[in-house]
């Protein structure tokens, strides 16, 4: 299948599946916490997702091959498996939350809640564009080169970085306090896969160690 279509249908399957896990346990459709972070996620995911097919098609092919099967090391196919649990657990116990009541999200904060998940989504797709070897398995390419430039040199591990901050912002935007708890979960498990991928990397791409000394922090300048 090319990619484009390939693409539109993964996009379509993501979204079908996203949708479930919200409207499902929400109980209606009558939720408008639930839409605006569709749209949200939407043009954020998205829009940059055209972008980089049109100056790196090779890129999104391989970032559509991801998930716990597409794993080579096995540790890696229990990491990814328990990331993909912890959120949606997290998306789940916030629509709960909303439709039972129990935590009181203002408006004001729903839509923090979404702009954060933009922010998270849009490290995701800069890092993307920066990376070229920014593939959704941890691997080692055949021509892959150390990138230490524009986010790399801030962290080593930016596009995880995004993915937390989007982690935060989902229980928020979805009007949930409780689905917070499900950030620390989260949180120890993108931890494993990191110390896991550096093992790998220091072992296997040519100069990773000397950037390891470079840029000394993994996920947030300044704690870890």
């Amino acid at each position: 299948m090319k990619t484009i279509p390939k693409m539109l249908v993964f996009g379509l399957v993501e979204l079908v599946v996203f949708s479930s896990m919200l409207f499902l346990p929400a109980g209606t459709f009558n939720y408008w916490q639930a839409w605006v972070f569709l749209v949200v996620v939407a043009i954020s995911a998205w829009a940059p997702s055209f972008y980089v097919l049109r100056t790196k098609p090779d890129v999104i092919q391989d970032r559509m091959r991801g998930g716990p099967t597409a794993e080579t090391r096995s540790a890696q196919k229990i990491v990814i498996a328990g990331l993909y649990l912890s959120l949606a657990v997290m998306v789940v116990v916030s629509v709960l939350d909303h439709r039972f009541g129990w935590s009181a999200v203002p408006a004001a904060i729903c839509l923090v809640g979404d702009v954060v998940v933009a922010v998270g989504l849009g490290v995701v797709a800069l890092v993307i564009i920066q990376n070229s070897y920014a593939a959704a398995t941890v691997q080692v390419q055949a021509d892959q080169q150390v990138v230490s430039t524009g986010l790399y040199g801030r962290v080593r591990h930016p596009m995880y970085t995004g993915n937390v901050i989007m982690m935060v912002g989902i229980p928020l935007a979805l009007g949930s306090y409780w689905g917070l708890l499900f950030v620390l979960p989260g949180l120890i498990v993108l931890a494993s896969r990191i110390r896991d991928e550096e093992k790998l990397l220091r072992e296997e791409l040519t100069g990773y160690r000397e950037y390891t000394e470079k840029v000394r922090y993994r996920l947030a300048p300044g704690m870890w």
